[in-house]
Formats: structure tokens, sequence, C-alpha cells
């Protein structure tokens, strides 16, 4: 199982209007939101983060492959993708559709994986 970790900035003035998405994602879309996730084949998680900056998500994405289910979500054509790739462009000023805009994250420290810690 692999892990990808993004922190993706709201934009100003937009925070209520993320809320009111996540509430939508876990309301009246929460079965279109679990089956595209099930159909990408990833566990996705988002927290809110409030900073001097401004408020931000921390997003993570667990899976076989979750860049590969990230570039796959962007180019999907469905009412829930296609309503979901516009509240985040709006929200964030990122267009999910054309991933390749940004860099994805890297990771470059697992403490498990250097042995360090134990679940």
């Amino acid at each position: 199982m692999a892990l990808m970790a993004m922190v993706i900035p709201i934009l100003p003035g937009k925070t209520e209007q993320w809320r009111r998405f996540t509430e939508e994602l876990r309301g009246p879309r929460a079965r279109d939101y679990a089956a595209s996730r099930q159909r990408l084949g990833v566990r996705e998680r988002a927290f809110i983060q409030s900073i001097p900056q401004g408020d931000m998500i921390i997003v993570t994405v667990e899976g076989d492959n979750p860049v590969a289910a990230f570039q796959r979500f962007g180019a999907s054509n469905d009412d829930f993708t296609k309503w979901f790739v516009q509240q985040v462009k709006e929200i964030h000023g990122l267009d999910l559709s054309s991933p390749s805009q940004w860099p994805m994250p890297e990771m470059v420290l697992d403490s498990q994986a250097m042995g360090l810690s134990q679940r």
C-alpha cells in the first residue's frame, strides 16, 4: 500500500465553500464519492489546518498507486468528477483535469521504512 500526501491552500474567502463541499461529500454525494474512490482503488482523507498565511487542507491518498489514481481521476468525465473538479478549481484554484500543471509530492522520509517505528 502506497501513500501520497498533499498540502493545498484554500483561496482567500473560500473556507466556508470548502466546508459546504465536504458536507456534500459526507451527505448527499457520499455514495458517488465512495464509488469514485473505490473505482480508483484508493482511500482519501482530508484535514483542514489554519496557519497565519491562511487555511490549508492536507489530503492523503492511500492505495496501490495513488499518483496514477490521482491522474486517472482528473481524466474521468462522469458527472460526479466534473462537479468535484469544478469545486476544487473554485476553492483552491487547481485544475484537477490537468494534474501535470504542478509536480506530484515526493516522500522524503518514512520512519517505518527505516525501522524506526512499529505499529
